[in-house]
């Protein structure tokens, strides 16, 4: 790649603090909707204006300043819908710190994140009253508010505390649209996803996401009249920065989707132009579109001749969707832009959606980057990369071996303040010198892009000394449609003194059924005799001191996070 990959970076509106987020968008684009929402399941979308969404913001901040103290701390614990939103904003634009729970928290956790976090109000869902009244009573929370309304007279009523805020607003109280705010103070706790004693709380300023949208932003194209679907979880810093933050900043808007099991519905309905999706959600697609062309071998053939007929006249996105309108109908039709992270992501799958005419490119983000650190542009990608370090963002490759593999250390804006009342882990988190060790492991090649190998913790060390990256052998396993899942593990073979490379595989027993043509459960023999001319495949393209020498088969899903990553330990 001879051209510099940084040239003719996008034009973005300057922000120094969420305030100027909503303030700045009602100025600039306030014909266009924020929201689409449901008021009912299976109901129409209903647009929620900016102008409502920033009356509504400054209405239930000033309610939460009349009745905390600036600087508390206000968690939400609730699925993704317009409550969420405004509780967000409420929060950061003058009153304290907002604290985002994962709705998928059993009690336990809840319990112990709202007492780290020295939460004052607690904000949630009439669908999590049951976990809200075990913990009724924590130590530190003064008011909970249920976004629905109940006959509990134990909890606030979400709209009656916005309309107290509303009628003061309208009195003068200027307590909240006044406050000051300190772009560099914390107000945004976020916990990891790990299981209560190793999750951390990550402290974030206002500073941090608005130089990564700033950055984001210059490096893909976005349009005030795009149209976004919201389908991950709302907590979760990747889609609240680059799905909810970010859409509001640049003047698009968010369709909220029902739920997973309704995003086909909703894609119809919604008809987005923009998505923000995790691998295994596209994987899913391709394997679903995949599977319906395959069973008919004129379907195939058509296809593969419009994939090579595109590309042989370098066919614009715009020609390419007309061209294959009936895979872009499965979207809503308008689909342009596709944006992945959380994971690695299988390049040959990237290419097929890009043959097809979709702007289809991954990023690599952290939650202590606020979170994006790497990002694919529209303009200059790699699809085995998880793109370029964003503007402003210092990556290095700390002590590199002989591969030039090492772990990638950053510094920017975008760098969190470090772990809550966790001294320990925040300095082995951040050096002196400013840069954060993200644990994981690649290079940076001669283009600039980031190529990542693994996890730090997940190496396995062969006797030879040479480090072995499971993600890469399990991403070559993934090739094959017969495995679903699979964790690759160095185990003990006491007899040759050695560590020898170990796949449990969670098999698709639906692939695996058909290519033994037969309708019942196959037998675990009968899986085994198919894995093992996968993994003999697998190993061919390795070198031998990576080769898979023993495979353990697994008949049920691996545990997850709420992130939907497994759980490797």
């Amino acid at each position: 790649m001879s051209k510099d990959p940084y040239a003719n970076l996008y034009e973005v509106t300057q922000i120094t603090n969420l305030r100027d987020v909503i303030k700045k968008r009602v100025n600039e684009f306030p014909e266009n909707p924020v929201f689409l929402v449901k008021e009912k399941k299976g109901g129409e979308y209903i647009p929620i204006s900016t102008e409502k969404y920033d009356h509504d913001i400054d209405s239930l901040g000033t309610y939460f300043m009349n009745t905390v103290s600036k600087g508390a701390r206000i968690a939400i614990f609730a699925e993704t819908r317009y409550e969420w939103y405004v509780s967000y904003l409420a929060t950061t634009n003058g009153t304290g710190c907002v604290v985002p729970l994962d709705k998928e928290l059993p009690v336990d956790d809840v319990a112990n994140m709202v007492d780290r976090a020295e939460v004052d109000i607690l904000i949630f869902s009439k669908s999590k009253i049951d976990i809200v009244n075990k913990i009724y009573g924590a130590k530190s929370i003064k008011h909970y508010i249920c976004m629905d309304k109940t006959d509990d007279e134990r909890f606030l009523y979400f709209y009656d505390c916005l309309k107290i805020g509303e009628d003061k607003l309208n009195q003068g109280d200027k307590i909240f649209t006044e406050a000051t705010i300190d772009p560099e103070e914390m107000t945004i706790l976020l916990f990891t996803s790990g299981t209560t004693a190793k999750s951390k709380a990550v402290m974030l300023c206002q500073k941090n996401i608005c130089k990564n949208l700033m950055s984001m932003f210059s490096m893909l194209y976005i349009d005030r009249n795009d149209v976004w679907l919201s389908v991950l979880p709302l907590h979760h810093t990747y889609e609240c920065t680059c799905g909810f933050l970010g859409q509001v900043y640049r003047g698009t808007t968010v369709g909220i989707c029902e739920g997973l099991r309704y995003i086909q519905q909703n894609l119809q309905e919604v008809k987005p132009t923009c998505i923000l999706m995790v691998p295994v959600m596209l994987e899913l697609f391709y394997k679903k579109i995949m599977k319906q062309v395959n069973s008919d071998p004129k379907t195939a053939a058509k296809l593969q001749k419009g994939i090579k007929l595109a590309n042989a006249l370098h066919l614009n996105n715009k020609m390419r969707r007309k061209l294959f309108k009936q895979i872009h109908e499965v979207f809503g039709g308008r689909m342009r832009l596709i944006i992945l992270g959380g994971a690695p992501v299988n390049p040959e799958v990237l290419k097929f959606f890009q043959d097809i005419g979709f702007q289809c490119v991954q990023g690599y983000g952290l939650t202590e980057c606020a979170p994006i650190l790497a990002l694919n542009r529209d303009k200059f990608f790699k699809n085995e990369a998880a793109g370029l370090p964003l503007p402003g963002c210092d990556v290095k490759i700390l002590n590199p071996d002989e591969d030039g593999i090492g772990e990638f250390i950053s510094k920017g804006d975008n760098n969190f303040l470090g772990y809550y009342n966790d001294p320990e882990n925040t300095a082995l988190a951040l050096d002196s010198d400013g840069y954060y060790h993200t644990g994981d492991l690649g290079y940076i090649d001669e283009d600039g892009f980031c190529i990542i190998t693994g996890r730090k913790k997940n190496v396995i060390i062969a006797k030879n000394g040479k480090n072995v990256f499971p993600e890469e052998i399990e991403y070559l396993l993934s090739l094959s449609p017969y495995v679903a899942e699979s964790v690759v593990s160095g185990v003990t073979d006491e007899a040759k003194d050695d560590i020898v490379i170990l796949a449990t595989i969670f098999p698709d027993i639906e692939e695996i059924k058909a290519k033994l043509g037969i309708e019942t459960d196959p037998t675990e023999e009968q899986i085994m005799d198919i894995l093992k001319d996968v993994v003999a495949a697998t190993n061919d393209k390795l070198e031998n001191y990576k080769r898979i020498k023993k495979t353990v088969l697994r008949m049920t899903e691996f545990e997850k996070n709420t992130s939907r990553k497994i759980k490797r330990f």
